[in-house]
């Protein structure tokens, strides 16, 4: 049976009404100027064939958008009779009571308030801005967030940026040390290539061990080594002596090499560059089976009767740094007379006369020990020290204080030491060459004592004691600007050790 169709309240018809329009299947008529005062009585729905609703002012259809603004206008015109209806009558003064006038026609309540008699009537095959505005919004787009100024954006670029770098400075020691726990330490691989002769001192413990493995080139840092032995159980011992290895090995097989017997070399032992006489006679004994208290007997005997200058008054000097390996049964002056022989040959080779051997292996002596490992500056150190030399400006020489004091190991000196005159191997305090040589210098330093480079500087100090970079000077002010640099390098904590 065929049923009226249900009742809709005026929202839901606008609602429908909306999409329909939208979707361009809804019938839809011009506006009137009474459609605001006369209500709209229900309209059935259109019989199948039945002619659209025409436009008023030109007999025709009515277009979607002509039917899209009439419809937004009897919205709005209804909402605004509610509004007025809930508020009530307006009070109205007392005033005078005037002649009955004829009463006036009654316009429509929301044209009262919202119509303008004077402006003509819009037309509605062109509608407003604000209408055009309206039909395209749509209401469930977000608000667009508006621009910043350009004010705006440079203060947050700032604050981004003292973030940034806040974060960098306080983050950057955890974040390293976090990187460097779950970084693996720099390793070879294999077992290496060439030879070295590698000497473990009396005394020496895994670090000194993971240290000098590292400096003779055989590992290729010293975590991969230490971390290794720290891995062991139980803890591996090392023996004193001479011990084949190569260079370029794994930590594991430079660690297996050294507990491995066959490895140890016999009447073997090596002199590094620079050694003090002391340390040179302790290796000695190490790598050989004379007694370090017969090697420092025969230390003590005169120089002379080894073939040296008549300045020296012992052996400091002469005993040329290199590996040995000698025969069994040698006492301690025939070892000895092996090293300072050796020394010979290696001034002759270098084409020094006999007459100047003294001088030339006081000025290398010098030369090796501020040098330390950067063999390009060998012969600028030289020329400095000669440049003094020829000028008559004292030396100024950390290293020679420093033996002076007994400090063999070190170049560091305090205030004090420098300004000691009584120990005579300080340069600082007293004109030209020390007393005697200060260690056993090897072929470049004697090369760099006797062909030092041109230049005209007066001044050197390292600047990165990790990696040798030195800077050479020519005035004060240059100099003291290098010294700053160095102090700035040693004021960092992972440099400490460096400079103590």
């Amino acid at each position: 049976m065929t049923q009226p169709p249900p009742e809709r309240n005026e929202h839901d018809r606008a609602t429908a009404d909306w999409h329909a329009m939208l979707a361009g299947d809804a019938p839809v008529r011009a506006p009137r100027a009474a459609d605001a005062a006369t209500p709209t009585p229900p309209v059935d729905p259109t019989p199948t064939g039945a002619a659209a609703p025409q436009s008023p002012s030109e007999g025709r259809p009515m277009t979607r958008r002509e039917a899209r603004e009439a419809e937004q206008r009897r919205a709005a015109e209804i909402e605004a009779a509610a509004i007025l209806a809930e508020a009530g009558p307006p009070a109205v003064p007392a005033v005078p009571a005037e002649p009955t006038r004829p009463a006036e026609p009654a316009l429509p309540l929301f044209e009262s308030i919202v119509a303008d008699p004077a402006a003509p009537e819009p037309d509605p095959a062109r509608p407003s801005r604000a209408e055009r505005r309206a039909v395209n919004t749509d209401p469930y787009e977000p608000e667009k967030p508006k621009r910043r100024g350009a004010w705006g954006c440079f203060v947050g670029l700032l604050i981004v940026a003292a973030l940034g770098a806040g974060a960098y400075f306080f983050l950057q020691g955890p974040i390293n040390a976090v990187i460097e726990r779950f970084t693996p330490a720099a390793d070879f691989e294999g077992t290496g290539t060439g030879e070295v002769v590698f000497m473990i001192h009396d005394g020496d413990v895994g670090s000194d061990i993971a240290t000098n493995l590292v400096d003779e080139g055989v590992t290729a840092s010293y975590d991969a080594f230490y971390d290794l032995l720290l891995e062991q159980s139980p803890e591996p011992e090392f023996h004193p002596g001479a011990y084949q290895l190569a260079e370029e090995m794994s930590a594991q097989a430079a660690l297996d090499a050294l507990q491995d017997p066959a490895n140890k070399l016999e009447n073997t032992f090596v002199i590094p560059e620079g050694m003090s006489l002391p340390d040179a006679l302790v290796a000695i004994s190490e790598g050989t089976d004379v007694p370090l208290e017969s090697l420092q007997a025969a230390a003590v005997e005169p120089p002379a009767s080894y073939g040296l200058p008549a300045e020296a008054t012992t052996l400091e000097g002469f005993l040329f740094p290199a590996t040995y390996t000698l025969e069994p049964g040698l006492d301690g002056h025939a070892v000895l007379q092996t090293l300072v022989n050796r020394q010979f040959e290696a001034l002759d080779a270098a084409g020094v006369p006999a007459d100047q051997r003294w001088r030339t292996i006081v000025l290398a002596s010098i030369v090796q020990r501020e040098a330390g490992s950067n063999l390009d500056d060998f012969p600028k150190v030289a020329r400095v020290f000669q440049n003094r030399l020829d000028q008559g400006i004292n030396l100024e020489s950390d290293a020679t204080v420093a033996y002076g004091t007994g400090n063999t190991h070190t170049v560091w000196t305090t205030d004090e030491e420098r300004a000691d005159a009584s120990n005579l191997y300080n340069t600082y305090a007293n004109p030209g060459l020390p007393v005697g040589p200060i260690g056993n210098p090897g072929d470049v330093a004697i090369n760099a004592a006797i062909h030092p480079a041109e230049g005209s500087w007066l001044f050197f100090v390292p600047v990165n004691l990790a990696t040798g970079e030195t800077v050479f000077s020519t005035t004060v002010e240059e100099h003291e600007a290098a010294v700053a640099r160095l102090q700035e390098w040693c004021a960092l904590d992972e440099n400490a050790a460096y400079c103590e």
